[in-house]
Protein backbone atom coordinates (compact mmCIF):
# COMPACT_ATOMS: atom_id res chain seq x y z
CA UNK A 1 0.00 0.00 0.00
CA UNK A 2 2.83 2.45 0.86
CA UNK A 3 4.43 1.66 -2.49
CA UNK A 4 1.17 2.51 -4.27
CA UNK A 5 0.85 5.80 -2.39
CA UNK A 6 4.48 6.66 -3.21
CA UNK A 7 3.86 5.85 -6.87
CA UNK A 8 0.72 8.03 -6.99
CA UNK A 9 2.56 10.81 -5.18
CA UNK A 10 5.40 10.59 -7.71
CA UNK A 11 2.96 10.76 -10.64
CA UNK A 12 1.22 13.79 -9.17
CA UNK A 13 4.58 15.52 -8.62
CA UNK A 14 5.61 14.78 -12.23
CA UNK A 15 2.31 16.18 -13.51
CA UNK A 16 2.73 19.31 -11.39
CA UNK A 17 6.32 19.78 -12.58
CA UNK A 18 5.22 19.39 -16.21
CA UNK A 19 2.37 21.89 -16.01
CA UNK A 20 3.55 24.42 -13.40
CA UNK A 21 5.53 26.62 -15.80
CA UNK A 22 2.84 26.70 -18.51
CA UNK A 23 0.28 27.47 -15.78
CA UNK A 24 2.38 30.40 -14.52
CA UNK A 25 2.82 31.71 -18.08
CA UNK A 26 -0.90 31.46 -18.89
CA UNK A 27 -1.86 32.99 -15.53
CA UNK A 28 0.47 35.93 -16.10
CA UNK A 29 -0.88 36.33 -19.61
CA UNK A 30 -4.50 36.36 -18.44
CA UNK A 31 -3.92 38.65 -15.47
CA UNK A 32 -1.77 41.25 -17.20
CA UNK A 33 -3.62 41.34 -20.53
CA UNK A 34 -7.00 41.51 -18.80
CA UNK A 35 -6.05 44.16 -16.24
CA UNK A 36 -4.22 46.16 -18.90
CA UNK A 37 -7.23 46.14 -21.21
CA UNK A 38 -9.45 47.32 -18.36
CA UNK A 39 -7.17 50.35 -17.98
CA UNK A 40 -7.20 51.02 -21.72
CA UNK A 41 -11.00 51.04 -21.76
CA UNK A 42 -11.14 53.22 -18.64
CA UNK A 43 -13.05 50.61 -16.59
CA UNK A 44 -10.38 49.41 -14.15
CA UNK A 45 -11.30 49.31 -10.49
CA UNK A 46 -7.68 50.32 -9.78
CA UNK A 47 -8.01 53.49 -11.87
CA UNK A 48 -8.51 55.98 -9.05
CA UNK A 49 -5.61 54.51 -7.06
CA UNK A 50 -3.35 54.58 -10.11
CA UNK A 51 -4.28 58.17 -10.96
CA UNK A 52 -3.75 59.30 -7.36
CA UNK A 53 -0.31 57.65 -7.40
CA UNK A 54 0.96 59.18 -10.65
CA UNK A 55 -0.40 62.70 -10.16
CA UNK A 56 3.00 63.89 -8.86
CA UNK A 57 4.92 62.80 -11.98
CA UNK A 58 6.57 65.77 -13.73
CA UNK A 59 4.96 65.13 -17.13
CA UNK A 60 1.80 63.61 -18.50
CA UNK A 61 -1.65 63.62 -17.01
CA UNK A 62 -3.00 60.77 -14.86
CA UNK A 63 -5.12 59.75 -17.89
CA UNK A 64 -1.93 59.56 -20.01
CA UNK A 65 -0.28 57.30 -17.41
CA UNK A 66 -3.38 55.11 -17.22
CA UNK A 67 -3.02 54.38 -20.95
CA UNK A 68 0.77 53.88 -20.72
CA UNK A 69 0.43 51.47 -17.79
CA UNK A 70 -2.46 49.69 -19.49
CA UNK A 71 -0.37 49.01 -22.60
CA UNK A 72 2.63 48.12 -20.41
CA UNK A 73 0.54 45.45 -18.67
CA UNK A 74 -0.77 44.07 -21.97
CA UNK A 75 2.82 43.79 -23.23
CA UNK A 76 3.88 42.04 -20.00
CA UNK A 77 1.04 39.55 -20.42
CA UNK A 78 1.85 38.83 -24.06
CA UNK A 79 5.59 38.42 -23.44
CA UNK A 80 4.96 35.92 -20.65
CA UNK A 81 3.10 33.66 -23.07
CA UNK A 82 6.25 32.81 -25.05
CA UNK A 83 9.43 31.20 -23.68
CA UNK A 84 11.53 33.27 -26.10
CA UNK A 85 10.41 36.52 -24.46
CA UNK A 86 10.68 35.43 -20.82
CA UNK A 87 13.61 37.73 -20.04
CA UNK A 88 11.72 40.71 -21.43
CA UNK A 89 8.58 39.75 -19.51
CA UNK A 90 10.41 39.46 -16.20
CA UNK A 91 12.25 42.77 -16.69
CA UNK A 92 9.00 44.56 -17.56
CA UNK A 93 7.21 42.95 -14.62
CA UNK A 94 9.84 44.04 -12.10
CA UNK A 95 9.79 47.61 -13.43
CA UNK A 96 6.00 47.60 -13.19
CA UNK A 97 6.06 46.20 -9.65
CA UNK A 98 8.14 49.18 -8.50
CA UNK A 99 5.27 51.44 -9.48
CA UNK A 100 2.65 49.06 -8.13
CA UNK A 101 4.06 49.29 -4.61
CA UNK A 102 4.35 53.10 -4.65
CA UNK A 103 0.85 53.72 -3.18
CA UNK A 104 1.92 51.94 0.01
CA UNK A 105 4.40 54.79 0.55
CA UNK A 106 2.71 57.69 -1.23
CA UNK A 107 -0.89 57.00 -0.20
CA UNK A 108 -0.85 55.25 3.20
CA UNK A 109 -4.19 56.88 4.07
CA UNK A 110 -5.74 54.82 1.24
CA UNK A 111 -3.68 51.63 1.49
CA UNK A 112 -3.80 51.13 5.27
CA UNK A 113 -6.60 51.32 7.80
CA UNK A 114 -6.11 54.14 10.31
CA UNK A 115 -2.46 54.47 9.28
CA UNK A 116 -1.62 51.05 10.76
CA UNK A 117 0.76 49.12 8.48
CA UNK A 118 -0.48 45.84 9.96
CA UNK A 119 -4.04 46.40 8.74
CA UNK A 120 -3.99 47.07 5.00
CA UNK A 121 -7.17 48.31 3.36
CA UNK A 122 -8.67 46.43 0.42
CA UNK A 123 -6.46 48.56 -1.85
CA UNK A 124 -3.42 47.74 0.26
CA UNK A 125 -4.21 44.03 0.13
CA UNK A 126 -4.62 44.31 -3.66
CA UNK A 127 -1.07 45.70 -3.82
CA UNK A 128 0.55 43.39 -1.24
CA UNK A 129 -0.68 40.26 -3.04
CA UNK A 130 1.78 41.20 -5.77
CA UNK A 131 4.47 39.62 -3.61
CA UNK A 132 3.08 36.31 -4.92
CA UNK A 133 3.33 37.56 -8.51
CA UNK A 134 6.97 38.47 -7.89
CA UNK A 135 7.57 35.01 -6.38
CA UNK A 136 6.03 33.29 -9.40
CA UNK A 137 8.21 35.40 -11.71
CA UNK A 138 11.27 34.30 -9.71
CA UNK A 139 10.25 30.65 -10.11
CA UNK A 140 9.75 31.11 -13.84
CA UNK A 141 13.02 32.98 -14.23
CA UNK A 142 14.90 30.41 -12.17
CA UNK A 143 13.60 27.59 -14.33
CA UNK A 144 14.33 29.54 -17.49
CA UNK A 145 17.90 30.35 -16.52
CA UNK A 146 18.64 26.84 -15.27
CA UNK A 147 17.81 25.44 -18.71
CA UNK A 148 14.79 23.49 -17.46
CA UNK A 149 12.39 25.47 -19.64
Amino acid sequence: MNNLIAKIDHQIARWMRRWSIPAIRISFGIIFIWFGILKLFDVSSAESLLKATVVWLPFGSPEFWLIIIGWWEVIIGVTFLFPQTTKIAIALLFLQMFGTFMPLVLLPEITFQNGNIFTPSLEGQYIIKNVMIISAALVLGGRFYSGEE
